[in-house]
């Protein structure tokens, strides 16, 4: 029997295998239709993948019509629980054939991290937007592969960073941007979780590209960046493996990090697969900070600064991400923090170098 394993590296090499003819997507789809609803297909139906799903019920601006999958039985699962057409569902071999589906506008890829780079070229040269689950790619030469694939396609290229539309972390990014909290001097970003089935793809180096940086460890990087308002220009970082045979090499288990940035504000940051309670940010500024716990959680987030609690109504973070998205798509909103392309690489440069650091022990620099 073909394992998961197999057939999704099949899948990805397959993807690359084949050539398509350009499609200027933009014109080729119909964004001026009266309805103006974003028509998305799903790739990958895995937990996450539900999650997406089921949130999509409650969008306005966002429709859940597609599917492609590996597996038929979740196919059809899917086809009877969200009514999902016979002609809108594809498997990972003839998924570009969505090219001549004028049913669907974006793909949310959300399959293993090592497949991102190769669906979402495939998804982009069938014409269709591409929405992938972060990290964007395995590495930073990945992610402008992607990006440069995209803009041959003329379609979108965005990153499912889910916290840059949630109430309360844009709430504290205007008041840091306003200048409440002062000047902005440290970050802590505390970014983990005990994870469970040790054969999961999520610790299998050739799927995930690594280990809790890729998955959790992201989220710490990021909120550095939009927390501070400013681009780091250095990193250090230190790696501790208390369980080698779980953690095989090349898959992190505990990694402390350390980033500098242009105004001399300091990030010190966790990313960890073995401790659990560990969801937190602070900021601190000569006038103020903020803090957050949890921060990044599905939620309801829970944020609070020196002037008090910040009040805001938790809806589930992947229906607003999917309402804001579509604008995005449809509307040409500009959101106060990006989720396009370039943004995901900023990301994938910092992980590079927190992996350079590890292995060399140096302060490695981002300029």
């Amino acid at each position: 029997m073909t394992s998961r394993r197999d057939f999704l590296q099949k899948a990805g090499l397959s993807t690359l295998a084949v050539s398509l003819p350009f499609t200027d997507a933009l014109s080729a789809m119909s964004l001026e239709r009266e309805d103006k609803v974003l028509r998305v297909a799903i790739m990958g139906l895995g937990s996450y993948g539900t999650r997406v799903a089921e949130a999509m019920k409650d969008c306005k601006r966002a429709k859940l019509v597609g599917v492609i999958s590996g597996t038929p039985s979740k196919i059809e699962t899917w086809q009877q629980k969200y009514g999902i057409p016979a002609k809108n569902c594809y498997n990972y071999e003839n998924y570009h054939q969505i090219k001549d589906n004028p049913d669907i506008d974006a793909v949310y890829v959300i399959t293993p991290n090592s497949l991102h780079k190769p669906h979402s070229i495939g998804v982009a040269k069938a014409g269709k937007h591409v929405i992938c689950e972060k990290p964007m790619a395995l590495n930073a030469e990945e992610g402008r592969e992607m990006i440069a694939a995209c803009k041959a396609a003329g379609v979108h290229l965005m990153v499912g960073y889910r916290m840059h539309f949630e109430a309360k972390t844009l709430e504290v990014v205007k008041k840091q941007r306003a200048g409440e909290f002062g000047k902005t001097l440290f970050f802590q970003g505390l970014s983990g979780f005990m994870i469970g089935d040790p054969t999961q793809w999520r610790l299998n180096r050739e799927l995930a590209g690594g280990g809790s940086m890729m998955d959790i460890g992201v989220y710490s990087i990021n909120g550095a960046r939009y927390m501070l308002g400013e681009e780091p220009v250095w990193v250090t970082a230190q790696e501790v493996k208390t369980d080698p045979v779980k953690f095989k090499q090349g898959v992190d288990e505990t990694i402390t990090f350390q980033m500098g940035f242009p105004s001399g504000a300091v990030a010190s940051c966790l990313s960890t697969y073995s401790m659990n309670n560990l969801d937190k940010f602070f900021l601190n500024g000569t006038k103020g900070f903020a803090e957050m716990q949890p921060s990044t959680g599905y939620g309801p987030i829970q944020a609070r600064t020196n002037q008090g609690p910040i009040e805001a109504q938790h809806i589930t973070h992947q229906t607003t991400q999917m309402e804001e998205m579509a604008a995005i798509i449809l509307d040409g909103k500009k959101p106060l923090i990006p989720v396009d392309g370039e943004e995901g690489l900023k990301d994938l440069v910092i992980v590079d170098a927190i992996y350079e650091a590890v292995r060399t022990g140096a302060r490695i620099s981002l300029i």
